[in-house]
Protein backbone atom coordinates (compact mmCIF):
# COMPACT_ATOMS: atom_id res chain seq x y z
CA UNK A 1 0.00 0.00 0.00
CA UNK A 2 1.48 3.35 -1.02
CA UNK A 3 2.39 5.89 1.63
CA UNK A 4 -0.22 8.42 0.45
CA UNK A 5 -3.07 5.90 0.56
CA UNK A 6 -1.88 4.65 3.95
CA UNK A 7 -2.00 8.21 5.26
CA UNK A 8 -5.53 8.64 3.92
CA UNK A 9 -6.59 5.31 5.43
CA UNK A 10 -5.27 6.23 8.86
CA UNK A 11 -7.07 9.58 8.68
CA UNK A 12 -10.28 7.76 7.79
CA UNK A 13 -9.89 5.33 10.69
CA UNK A 14 -8.49 7.89 13.17
CA UNK A 15 -5.31 5.86 13.69
CA UNK A 16 -2.32 7.76 15.05
CA UNK A 17 1.06 7.61 16.79
CA UNK A 18 2.42 4.15 17.68
CA UNK A 19 -0.70 2.44 16.38
CA UNK A 20 -0.13 4.01 12.95
CA UNK A 21 3.41 2.67 12.81
CA UNK A 22 2.27 -0.83 13.79
CA UNK A 23 -0.57 -0.77 11.26
CA UNK A 24 1.74 0.47 8.50
CA UNK A 25 4.01 -2.50 9.17
CA UNK A 26 1.07 -4.87 8.74
CA UNK A 27 0.24 -3.30 5.39
CA UNK A 28 3.80 -3.28 4.10
CA UNK A 29 3.64 -6.87 2.82
CA UNK A 30 0.96 -8.77 0.87
CA UNK A 31 -1.87 -10.22 2.97
CA UNK A 32 -1.55 -13.79 4.18
CA UNK A 33 -4.07 -16.53 3.50
CA UNK A 34 -5.52 -16.01 6.99
CA UNK A 35 -6.00 -12.30 6.34
CA UNK A 36 -7.64 -13.02 2.99
CA UNK A 37 -10.06 -15.42 4.70
CA UNK A 38 -10.99 -12.72 7.19
CA UNK A 39 -11.48 -10.17 4.40
CA UNK A 40 -13.72 -12.62 2.57
CA UNK A 41 -15.83 -13.03 5.71
CA UNK A 42 -16.22 -9.26 5.89
CA UNK A 43 -17.08 -9.01 2.20
CA UNK A 44 -19.83 -11.62 2.53
CA UNK A 45 -21.55 -9.52 5.21
CA UNK A 46 -21.30 -6.10 3.59
CA UNK A 47 -24.78 -4.71 3.03
CA UNK A 48 -26.55 -7.65 4.72
CA UNK A 49 -27.51 -5.86 7.99
CA UNK A 50 -26.22 -8.48 10.46
CA UNK A 51 -27.12 -8.16 14.13
CA UNK A 52 -24.20 -10.20 15.43
CA UNK A 53 -20.47 -9.72 15.05
CA UNK A 54 -18.12 -12.35 13.69
CA UNK A 55 -17.13 -14.61 16.57
CA UNK A 56 -15.23 -17.55 15.07
CA UNK A 57 -11.50 -16.96 15.28
CA UNK A 58 -9.95 -18.85 12.35
CA UNK A 59 -7.40 -16.06 12.04
CA UNK A 60 -5.29 -14.37 14.71
CA UNK A 61 -6.04 -11.03 16.33
CA UNK A 62 -3.31 -9.46 14.23
CA UNK A 63 -4.79 -11.00 11.09
CA UNK A 64 -8.14 -9.42 11.92
CA UNK A 65 -6.54 -6.02 12.48
CA UNK A 66 -4.98 -6.22 9.03
CA UNK A 67 -8.24 -7.42 7.49
CA UNK A 68 -10.16 -4.53 9.03
CA UNK A 69 -7.57 -2.08 7.74
CA UNK A 70 -7.63 -3.48 4.22
CA UNK A 71 -11.41 -3.74 4.04
CA UNK A 72 -12.27 -0.33 5.47
CA UNK A 73 -11.92 1.54 2.12
CA UNK A 74 -14.50 -0.84 0.62
CA UNK A 75 -16.94 0.05 3.41
CA UNK A 76 -16.23 3.75 2.94
CA UNK A 77 -17.00 3.41 -0.78
CA UNK A 78 -20.20 1.54 0.07
CA UNK A 79 -21.28 4.38 2.37
CA UNK A 80 -20.50 7.05 -0.21
CA UNK A 81 -22.31 5.04 -2.87
CA UNK A 82 -25.44 5.22 -0.74
CA UNK A 83 -25.09 9.00 -0.66
CA UNK A 84 -23.86 9.10 2.93
CA UNK A 85 -21.39 11.90 3.56
CA UNK A 86 -17.69 11.05 3.83
CA UNK A 87 -17.70 12.79 7.22
CA UNK A 88 -20.35 10.44 8.66
CA UNK A 89 -18.51 7.46 7.19
CA UNK A 90 -15.25 8.61 8.75
CA UNK A 91 -16.90 9.24 12.12
CA UNK A 92 -18.31 5.71 12.01
CA UNK A 93 -15.14 3.94 10.86
CA UNK A 94 -13.01 6.03 13.22
CA UNK A 95 -13.99 3.59 15.95
CA UNK A 96 -11.11 1.45 14.68
CA UNK A 97 -8.55 3.99 15.88
CA UNK A 98 -10.42 4.52 19.13
CA UNK A 99 -10.46 0.79 19.86
CA UNK A 100 -6.74 0.52 19.14
CA UNK A 101 -6.07 3.29 21.66
CA UNK A 102 -8.31 1.63 24.23
CA UNK A 103 -6.45 -1.64 23.72
CA UNK A 104 -3.18 0.11 24.59
CA UNK A 105 -4.71 1.43 27.80
CA UNK A 106 -6.11 -1.96 28.78
CA UNK A 107 -3.17 -4.17 27.78
CA UNK A 108 -0.25 -1.78 27.38
CA UNK A 109 0.48 -2.91 23.83
CA UNK A 110 -0.64 -2.78 20.22
CA UNK A 111 -3.60 -5.03 19.60
CA UNK A 112 -7.35 -5.19 19.23
CA UNK A 113 -9.17 -7.50 21.60
CA UNK A 114 -12.41 -5.87 20.38
CA UNK A 115 -11.83 -6.84 16.73
CA UNK A 116 -15.11 -8.79 16.73
CA UNK A 117 -17.11 -5.68 17.67
CA UNK A 118 -15.57 -3.82 14.73
CA UNK A 119 -16.81 -6.43 12.25
CA UNK A 120 -20.25 -4.86 12.76
CA UNK A 121 -18.99 -1.54 11.44
CA UNK A 122 -17.61 -3.29 8.38
CA UNK A 123 -21.04 -4.61 7.42
CA UNK A 124 -22.06 -1.04 6.58
CA UNK A 125 -25.10 -0.70 8.85
CA UNK A 126 -23.59 0.89 11.96
CA UNK A 127 -23.13 4.67 12.03
CA UNK A 128 -21.92 7.24 14.49
CA UNK A 129 -24.24 10.23 14.44
CA UNK A 130 -23.00 12.79 16.91
CA UNK A 131 -22.53 11.34 20.39
CA UNK A 132 -24.11 7.93 19.74
CA UNK A 133 -23.77 4.99 17.38
CA UNK A 134 -26.84 3.49 15.72
CA UNK A 135 -26.98 -0.04 14.31
CA UNK A 136 -29.77 -0.78 11.82
CA UNK A 137 -30.93 -4.40 12.19
CA UNK A 138 -34.00 -6.59 11.97
CA UNK A 139 -35.82 -7.31 15.20
CA UNK A 140 -34.29 -10.36 16.81
CA UNK A 141 -37.51 -12.40 16.94
CA UNK A 142 -41.23 -12.32 16.24
CA UNK A 143 -42.07 -11.49 19.86
CA UNK A 144 -39.98 -8.33 19.78
CA UNK A 145 -41.49 -7.33 16.43
CA UNK A 146 -44.95 -7.68 17.91
CA UNK A 147 -43.92 -5.76 21.02
CA UNK A 148 -42.11 -2.93 19.26
CA UNK A 149 -44.24 -2.77 16.12
CA UNK A 150 -41.66 -2.86 13.33
CA UNK A 151 -39.52 -5.34 11.45
CA UNK A 152 -36.49 -3.03 11.80
CA UNK A 153 -34.92 -1.33 14.81
CA UNK A 154 -31.90 0.77 15.72
CA UNK A 155 -29.49 -0.64 18.26
CA UNK A 156 -27.96 2.22 20.26
CA UNK A 157 -24.33 2.12 21.41
CA UNK A 158 -22.39 4.63 23.50
CA UNK A 159 -18.81 5.11 22.31
CA UNK A 160 -16.16 6.36 24.67
CA UNK A 161 -15.93 10.10 24.03
CA UNK A 162 -16.72 12.94 26.38
CA UNK A 163 -19.93 13.42 28.28
CA UNK A 164 -23.47 12.20 27.84
CA UNK A 165 -25.44 15.40 28.27
CA UNK A 166 -29.16 15.38 27.42
CA UNK A 167 -28.55 17.97 24.70
CA UNK A 168 -25.92 15.80 23.00
CA UNK A 169 -28.13 12.72 23.21
CA UNK A 170 -31.13 14.64 21.88
CA UNK A 171 -29.05 15.85 18.93
CA UNK A 172 -27.95 12.30 18.09
CA UNK A 173 -31.48 10.93 18.15
CA UNK A 174 -32.71 13.84 16.06
CA UNK A 175 -30.02 13.15 13.48
CA UNK A 176 -30.82 9.43 13.45
CA UNK A 177 -34.53 10.10 12.89
CA UNK A 178 -33.64 11.88 9.66
CA UNK A 179 -30.64 9.81 8.60
CA UNK A 180 -32.07 6.31 8.38
CA UNK A 181 -35.31 7.12 6.52
CA UNK A 182 -33.22 9.08 4.02
CA UNK A 183 -30.60 6.44 3.27
CA UNK A 184 -32.55 3.25 4.09
CA UNK A 185 -36.16 4.15 3.22
CA UNK A 186 -37.11 0.51 2.66
CA UNK A 187 -36.06 -0.42 6.22
CA UNK A 188 -38.21 1.78 8.47
CA UNK A 189 -37.32 1.56 12.15
CA UNK A 190 -39.68 3.03 14.71
CA UNK A 191 -37.90 1.66 17.79
CA UNK A 192 -34.44 2.06 19.29
CA UNK A 193 -33.01 -0.54 21.65
CA UNK A 194 -30.07 -0.45 24.03
CA UNK A 195 -28.27 -3.12 26.03
CA UNK A 196 -25.89 -1.55 28.53
CA UNK A 197 -24.76 -1.62 32.13
CA UNK A 198 -25.77 2.05 32.11
CA UNK A 199 -29.39 0.89 32.04
CA UNK A 200 -28.96 -1.13 35.25
CA UNK A 201 -31.65 0.28 37.60
CA UNK A 202 -29.13 0.22 40.45
CA UNK A 203 -27.11 2.95 38.74
CA UNK A 204 -30.16 5.13 38.17
CA UNK A 205 -31.11 4.72 41.83
CA UNK A 206 -27.65 5.57 43.18
CA UNK A 207 -26.90 8.46 40.77
CA UNK A 208 -30.37 9.83 39.97
CA UNK A 209 -29.15 13.29 38.91
CA UNK A 210 -26.39 12.07 36.59
CA UNK A 211 -26.33 12.24 32.80
CA UNK A 212 -26.13 8.45 32.76
CA UNK A 213 -29.39 8.21 34.71
CA UNK A 214 -30.99 10.73 32.37
CA UNK A 215 -29.95 8.58 29.42
CA UNK A 216 -31.24 5.39 31.03
CA UNK A 217 -34.63 6.91 31.82
CA UNK A 218 -35.25 7.47 28.11
CA UNK A 219 -35.70 3.72 27.71
CA UNK A 220 -38.43 1.40 28.87
CA UNK A 221 -36.58 -1.39 30.67
CA UNK A 222 -37.54 -4.82 29.31
CA UNK A 223 -35.26 -7.03 31.40
CA UNK A 224 -31.86 -7.31 33.04
CA UNK A 225 -29.14 -9.94 32.69
CA UNK A 226 -26.03 -10.42 34.81
CA UNK A 227 -22.85 -8.87 33.43
CA UNK A 228 -20.43 -8.91 36.37
CA UNK A 229 -17.45 -7.30 34.64
CA UNK A 230 -19.00 -4.75 32.26
CA UNK A 231 -19.22 -1.83 34.70
CA UNK A 232 -15.58 -2.30 35.70
CA UNK A 233 -14.37 -2.57 32.13
CA UNK A 234 -16.20 0.48 30.82
CA UNK A 235 -15.48 2.61 33.90
CA UNK A 236 -11.84 1.65 34.44
CA UNK A 237 -10.85 -0.16 31.21
CA UNK A 238 -9.80 -3.21 33.18
CA UNK A 239 -10.65 -6.76 32.17
CA UNK A 240 -11.82 -8.92 35.07
CA UNK A 241 -12.45 -8.23 38.75
CA UNK A 242 -8.97 -8.65 40.15
CA UNK A 243 -7.20 -5.99 42.26
CA UNK A 244 -10.28 -3.82 42.61
CA UNK A 245 -8.79 -2.28 45.75
CA UNK A 246 -6.12 -0.66 43.56
CA UNK A 247 -8.61 1.16 41.33
CA UNK A 248 -9.36 4.86 41.92
CA UNK A 249 -12.46 6.01 43.76
CA UNK A 250 -12.21 9.66 42.81
CA UNK A 251 -15.58 10.13 41.11
CA UNK A 252 -19.07 9.24 42.27
CA UNK A 253 -19.38 6.78 39.38
CA UNK A 254 -16.14 5.01 40.29
CA UNK A 255 -17.27 4.71 43.90
CA UNK A 256 -20.71 3.37 42.99
CA UNK A 257 -19.28 0.76 40.61
CA UNK A 258 -16.82 -0.59 43.16
CA UNK A 259 -19.00 -0.29 46.26
CA UNK A 260 -21.69 -2.47 44.71
CA UNK A 261 -19.14 -5.22 44.14
CA UNK A 262 -17.69 -4.69 47.63
CA UNK A 263 -21.19 -5.26 49.04
CA UNK A 264 -21.53 -8.55 47.18
CA UNK A 265 -23.71 -7.23 44.38
CA UNK A 266 -23.54 -8.06 40.68
CA UNK A 267 -23.74 -5.52 37.88
CA UNK A 268 -26.26 -6.19 35.16
CA UNK A 269 -27.04 -5.28 31.59
CA UNK A 270 -30.28 -3.41 31.23
CA UNK A 271 -32.16 -4.23 28.01
CA UNK A 272 -34.46 -1.40 27.05
CA UNK A 273 -36.32 0.22 24.16
CA UNK A 274 -37.81 3.56 23.22
CA UNK A 275 -40.07 4.77 20.43
CA UNK A 276 -38.40 6.86 17.76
Amino acid sequence: MATSSTTELFELLDISDDDAAECAALLATPPSAAVLRAINSLQERLGTFPRDSIQAIDSSETDWIEALLRFAPTVHSYHVGLGISPAVSAASLGDVGLQLRINRRVHGRFGLDTWSWLTLHMAGNLFRLGRLQFHLVRNSDVAEEQQHGSEWELGVHIPEAGGLSPAMVDASFTEARGFFPRYFPDKPADTATCESWMLDPYLVKRLPDSNIASFARRFTLDRCTDAPTDAVYFTFRQRGLQDLDKLPRETSLQRVVLERIDDGGTWQLGHGHLAL
